[in-house]
């Protein structure tokens, strides 16, 4: 398929990758050019502006905030000024439910179609080809983009026909994944501090009641320290927090463990921890407990 990808960060790049060994006919954008040379040389085209890359019919966004896609999407030659009637945009960033529910009836007006289909998990997981997928947006559009997200990801998680519905189930993924790593944080610092072995606490969760993907790499990471090894950053997380809180606020849900998340990557970021891994929420917890 021929297909457009604007936003070439940590995931956007392996992303990207995924399409291009499957054969896909990519032409690629950036707002930071330096970013284009490693697809291009892998086949991909290079496009010298939105407009060029919405010319396809079909463009994917990685993007990493509300005002990078509002950029990219917006104003003249953006992505609603310049695909095609019929178009379809495919946003697999994180954004906040109005903004995608506003983009949506944008593209509406215009003839053009949204899918939102963020995505779950670290570039890692896209390279290995374990990403997940939820994708919501008008039925015709979601199966057209359907094997792009096969090459993507190795599932794809149906979250119906609007599309501010995928971005409502991408933030309460990662609100829990941020409530999995806080607790971790706690506990971990708890057994350190009491003499007792972190690895046997990491055996106890991932071989017990937690033999999951979330609590086995982010476990690793905490023991390890490993937190310069980024796949999400405390930024990014921060931000997503604060998405989940705004929908929780529309909605009349309190989400006190999310204020908790919250404050603890202020904390993190105050340290100077805003760009490495969002698991440095674990680090400012061994810091409140005297052992870092």
């Amino acid at each position: 398929m021929k297909v457009a990808f604007i936003g070439l960060g940590r995931m956007g790049q392996a992303m990207a990758r995924r399409l291009l060994d499957a054969g896909h006919e990519l032409l690629i954008y950036n707002r930071t050019p330096e970013k284009l040379a490693e697809l291009a040389s892998l086949g991909a085209k290079v496009a010298g502006s939105v407009a060029e890359a919405a010319a396809h019919g079909m463009v994917i966004t990685m993007l990493a905030d509300d005002a990078a896609l509002a950029q990219v999407a917006e104003g003249p030659g953006g992505l609603i000024d310049s695909l095609p009637e019929g178009g379809i945009h495919i946003a697999m960033g994180t954004h906040q439910i109005e903004v995608i529910r506003a983009l949506a009836a944008a593209h509406q007006a215009a003839g053009q179609k949204l899918v939102a289909a963020p995505v779950l998990g670290r570039p890692a997981m896209v390279t290995a080809g374990r990403l997940g997928i939820i994708a919501a947006g008008p039925a015709d559009a979601t199966a057209l983009a359907q094997p792009l997200f096969d090459a993507i990801g190795a599932r794809t998680f149906k979250g119906g026909t609007e599309p501010a519905a995928a971005s409502l189930l991408k933030l309460t993924n990662n609100f829990v994944l941020a409530c999995a790593i806080e607790a971790m944080g706690e506990a971990f610092s708890l057994v350190e501090k009491s003499g007792v072995d972190p690895e046997t606490m990491r055996d106890v969760l991932t071989e017990g009641l937690f033999p999951c993907p979330a609590y086995s790499s982010y476990s690793r990471i905490i023991v390890d320290r490993a937190y310069d090894e980024v796949g999400f950053t405390a930024t990014l997380a921060l931000k997503d927090v604060n998405l989940a809180l705004a929908a929780g606020k529309a909605a009349g849900v309190p989400l006190p463990s999310a204020e908790v998340c919250r404050d603890r990557l202020l904390s993190a970021i105050a340290h100077g921890d805003a760009d490495r891994d969002w698991s440095v929420m674990a680090l400012d917890q061994a810091r409140a407990s005297g052992l870092a």
